[in-house]
């Protein structure tokens, strides 16, 4: 037990390291930059992350989990440094956030698969480890940010205290982890893509696919365009408030990922469709806030999308569990992690589409593509079920 423990405070840090730019966003528009700049940084990472999601899965097959992982705690390390430099030049910043997202890519393929895989040789089940690895990353999505947003308002050196801070947690994680043990089997023979049996599947397809993107979709739109869309009426707190609508979006993802665990059923997709709902609805406020510009109906829409953010997150990696054999696992968990992450381009995209149209009909067009996916969902949420189910 205690080895999964430390594994999954290797993806904690990451998770950390990944979000601890994101409250920071109010203080670098603040410094001149523009918003469709300030967007285009905040998904500069995917540049990493969607192509490290993809290699290293296979590559922990053929090297382990331990040296991929310990990669990722150092790369996430390197990306601190470099954010820290962002004084100089945006292309620190732009530099940094890439590498990000290549640690926050091991953390999510490799760091989760090597949670569960020692959660389970600690006599514990699967489904607990997946539930695990993902509670401890949104822990580190939460924490990154809560501590990053509360030093750069109050504390000295904003633009480098905070990754300062990351920097020295994700060291002394660094060293903890190099030492676990390893559980890739060494007999295990790669996959080969044409016998990618879960990512071939219906179920993947059909029922995972369609709700993947809005998982950091719903997470972008409450701590990215939520504070953008009230700023007028922060004063001198918007930083704070940015901080406040992070915490609490990943602090109820945290909290109610249990929730979704029980939800979980083998004979349909009955938690990845409550996830959808709660996706249309947390959108449906947004709209609200796009026309009233409420600080208060803006926590309550970040709330609500946090809400579907940990539901639609456990129960996707549930629904993996049971669709992929073991030595599959870290590539479907990255390609799913892949298509997750394509949803953190949202707020970009509405920033460049608010020149044609206002962000009432964005986020509601967003809502109707919601329900669209929840139909498609629905259709199959019986249907192509693994053995077993």
């Amino acid at each position: 037990m205690r080895h999964a423990h430390v594994a999954a405070a290797g993806v904690l840090v990451c998770g950390w390291g990944g979000n601890q730019f994101t409250p920071l966003l109010v203080m670098y528009r603040e410094t001149g930059f523009s918003v469709v700049t300030v967007d285009a940084l905040l998904g500069a990472y995917v540049v990493g992350l969607v192509p490290g999601l993809l290699l290293a899965g296979p590559l922990s097959q053929r090297l382990g989990r331990r040296p991929v992982m310990t990669s990722g705690a150092a790369l996430s390390l390197v990306a601190s440094v470099l954010l820290a430099l962002g004084g100089l030049g945006v292309g620190w910043i732009a530099a940094g956030r890439l590498i990000t997202g290549l640690g926050v890519a091991v953390a999510m393929s490799v760091g989760t698969t090597w949670v569960t895989e020692l959660s389970v040789r600690a006599g514990e089940t699967h489904a607990t480890g997946a539930r695990r690895a993902a509670l401890w990353l949104t822990l580190g999505f939460g924490l990154g940010a809560g501590v990053a947003g509360v030093l750069a308002q109050w504390a000295p050196a904003p633009g480098v205290l905070p990754y300062g801070v990351h920097a020295v947690l994700a060291l002394a994680v660094l060293g903890a982890v190099a030492f676990l043990p390893e559980t890739r089997d060494p007999d295990a023979v790669p996959v080969r893509a044409s016998r990618r049996l879960g990512l071939r599947h219906p179920r993947f397809r059909r029922v995972v696919s369609p709700m993947a993107p809005w998982i950091f979709g719903s997470a972008g739109i409450a701590y990215a365009v939520m504070p953008q869309l009230v700023g007028d009426h922060l004063g001198r707190w918007g930083l704070a408030y940015s901080t406040l609508l992070t915490v609490a979006t990943l602090g109820v993802g945290a909290a109610i990922q249990p929730l979704a665990k029980r939800l979980d059923h083998l004979s349909s997709a009955r938690a990845v469709l409550v996830g959808m709902v709660m996706m249309a609805v947390g959108l449906g406020v947004s709209v609200v806030v796009a026309l009233v510009r409420s600080p208060v109906v803006a926590l309550v829409a970040a709330i609500v999308l946090g809400a579907a953010y940990g539901i639609a997150m456990v129960s996707g990696m549930l629904e993996l569990q049971r669709l992929a054999p073991p030595e599959e696992l870290p590539t479907l968990t990255g390609v799913y992690y892949a298509l997750a992450y394509s949803g953190f381009l949202l707020p970009s995209i509405l920033a460049v589409l608010s020149a044609v149209a206002s962000y009432t009909v964005l986020l509601g067009g967003l809502a109707v593509i919601a329900l669209l996916g929840m139909t498609v969902i629905l259709r199959h949420s019986r249907r192509h079920l693994p053995l077993g189910g």
